[in-house]
């Protein structure tokens, strides 16, 4: 296996993924978008609303607050020993807010106070509710670490996709020019003798395949790699992007791991 960054910030990551098979790519997209935990406010209790929205449509917004976690320190609610909640499976966040009279005032998701200093929202600037003068929002939320694969509120990844790197060969080309017209991304130019792959826009290649088309004496051919791989991926801010990776890989490893001990014991 083979990985090239080609971007890589705190929140997203571009690589190609090599000499591995279509089975693992998607296996890996799969761990980073359902497989790797997160903490997500599950319960709320609300105990003073006068904005101009539902309980139930404040505590929904609540559980879309992507909240920073920790992979270590914390403990999926369901493979907890626990039953109702403890400190290494659950964290409890307070919000108390109150417009001044005849003002008006948004709440952010900055305003959550969690009991655990490492435990805060991955943007403080996501808006909750806005309230009017005199309004007031008193509550206390219990944020559980949970899986994608139950509910989208613990989906670290929201944008994990993958490509085949595209491979183009030229042949005997009698320089018509049409091939380059056609390219909808300019990838191609042409050259001294012959159509030629701009090597910097190669990966920006969708495959489209206009360019073998117009082509009259097939002297172009657009294929699949069928063991590389062009991911990109964003985290929603409870991870790193560099740790979501990591994260999604370690959690393949300790499944077929677990797989090999249960093979072996057959």
């Amino acid at each position: 296996m083979e990985i090239d960054i080609l971007e890589l910030s705190d929140r997203s990551a571009r690589f190609i993924l090599s000499d591995v098979d279509a089975a693992f790519a998607n296996g890996l997209r799969r761990a980073m978008l359902a497989d790797v935990p997160t903490l997500a406010i599950d319960e709320v209790n609300i105990y003073n609303n006068t904005s101009v929205l539902y309980d139930e449509q404040i505590a929904l917004r609540l559980a879309l607050v992507p909240l920073v976690t920790s992979f270590d320190e914390f403990t999926p609610h369901e493979e907890c020993s626990c039953e109702e909640g403890c400190p290494a499976c659950t964290v409890s966040l307070t919000l108390s807010v109150e417009a001044p009279m005849g003002e008006e005032k948004t709440v952010y998701s900055g305003d959550l106070v969690s009991a655990d200093p490492k435990v805060k929202a991955a943007d403080s600037n996501i808006p909750v509710v806005k309230l009017k003068g005199g309004q007031q929002l008193v509550l206390e939320a219990i944020a559980k670490m949970g899986y994608g694969h139950d509910h989208a509120k613990w989906q670290a990844g929201v944008a994990c996709g993958y490509k085949n790197v595209p491979v183009i060969k030229i042949e005997d080309c009698d320089l018509c020019e049409k091939c380059v017209e056609a390219c909808p991304r300019d990838i191609l130019a042409l050259g001294e003798e012959s159509a030629e792959v701009v090597n910097d826009r190669l990966l920006n290649c969708s495959l489209c395949k206009q360019c073998v088309e117009v082509c009259g004496i097939d002297a172009i051919s657009v294929r699949e790699n069928d063991t590389s791989f062009i991911f990109t991926l964003e985290s929603d801010g409870s991870y790193s992007a560099k740790e979501l990776i990591m994260n999604a890989v370690n959690t393949i490893r300790t499944k077929a791991s677990t797989l090999d001990d249960i093979l072996g014991e057959l």
